[in-house]
């Protein structure tokens, strides 16, 4: 095990029901607040008129900005800044799934800042100062409402880029169950997959292969994340299979799986952030594509993590250790195709023409994360596996 420091800061608000604590919790940090939030859900399921409800009891006044989309864009966030400093709101409070509160990360960076937001994610500044973030969490995905980072796409440029700052972890996140019932079983599966793959690529690609402890945490995760998804799917209001869903996908991506594990990348990610940018693919149903063709590509490369996934998780009985690595790659697509997440580009209708303009666009995130094996003849053949 590697020597490593974790800090965690967000408080977490559990269980059912605890939407209501939501005024209270944003009355801590300012009276003033920007509500960011998506599309039409959340007035169509009331969820709206409940938060409001809960900060006008706690004499806190908003200023709505609503209409974020599932792959948030630069353009929607610039315009949160100019609200969030015209108005001079003083906490931002994000409603919804994990592009809700990333774009409500970058806002309340952008809001402390005198230049464009996008020098955030562009690494032409360093987030110094942020307005407080509390978070009301719709969507168990991306683990988002405990950690520091979030991507938003720039439309111009066609880059999926992220942002990172101990400033922006939310100071209380609100992990309701309940509010995801309503989830339609598409973005289930998306979610599903979304947090698989934030555990596994810290599995798959560390560069330290004495982590029993990590090695099974990751695993019995995995394994929980896709017998809970099977029941939800079966009972879209199965009580605690959402619940355990939730709290999972929290875990997935707070830090903690990857204390001690070395260096390690985010390969799959990388790949998929393209997708995500160029035709507007949900992130998860990406991931679904792009994780088990890297599987494949990895398979070759270096098996033996991958035999022992199959073996822990998936019940492989294959003798040799590059069978068992396969059987990885092929068992978990199967799982996706099981739970009716996308397993190909043609699937999404991404030709495979595309395959060398999609490398290139991935390789100006390969540089930014210094994934120097990752070059563009490497995406191509990863990305042929995907096809």
């Amino acid at each position: 095990m590697q020597p490593f420091v974790f800090h965690n800061p967000t408080q977490i608000v559990f269980g059912a029901g605890s939407v209501a604590k939501c005024g209270k919790v944003t009355a801590r940090y300012g009276k003033k607040a920007l509500l960011v939030f998506g599309r039409d859900s959340i007035r169509r399921t009331g969820l709206y008129e409940q938060v409001t409800g809960t900060l006008r009891e706690a004499g806190i006044s908003w200023i709505d900005h609503g209409g974020v989309k599932s792959n948030p864009v630069l353009s929607h966030v610039q315009q949160g800044v100019e609200k969030a400093k015209n108005r001079q709101v003083e906490v931002v409070l994000a409603v919804g799934g994990g592009s809700v509160l990333d774009e409500a990360k970058a806002i309340a960076a952008g809001a402390c800042y005198d230049g464009d937001v996008w020098d955030f994610f562009s690494d032409q500044a360093v987030v110094k100062q942020a307005l407080p973030l509390v978070t009301v969490l719709t969507l168990a995905a991306t683990g988002s409402e405990m950690n520091s980072g979030g991507v938003v796409t720039n439309e111009a440029t066609q880059q999926k880029f992220n942002i990172g700052s101990p400033h922006l972890f939310p100071k209380t996140s609100i992990l309701d169950p309940e509010l995801t019932y309503t989830v339609p079983p598409d973005y289930t599966a998306y979610s599903a997959v979304d947090a698989i793959s934030h555990l596994l690529e810290g599995y798959f690609t560390s560069t330290d292969r004495a982590t029993p402890l990590q090695d099974r945490f990751v695993e019995g995760l995995v394994k929980t994340i896709m017998e809970c998804t099977e029941q939800i799917l079966a009972d879209p209001r199965h009580a605690d299979a959402r619940a355990t869903v939730m709290w999972s996908a929290t875990w997935a991506l707070n830090g903690l799986s990857t204390a001690g594990i070395g260096l390690y990348g985010f390969p799959n990610h990388m790949i998929e952030h393209s997708l995500s940018a160029l035709y507007d693919v949900p992130h998860g149903a990406g991931l679904s594509i792009v994780l088990p063709g890297w599987m494949r590509w990895q398979a070759e490369q270096a098996p033996a993590k991958l035999a022992r996934f199959a073996r822990e998780v998936l019940g492989c009985a294959a003798v040799s250790e590059q069978e068992a690595a396969l059987w990885a790659a092929d068992g978990l697509k199967a799982w996706f195709e099981r739970i009716h997440s996308p397993v190909s580009l043609s699937q999404v209708k991404i030709p495979q023409q595309d395959i060398p303009a999609i490398a290139a666009n991935a390789v100006m995130l390969a540089e930014k994360w210094h994934l120097k094996a990752y070059t563009a003849e490497v995406i191509e053949t990863i990305l042929r596996y995907c096809a």
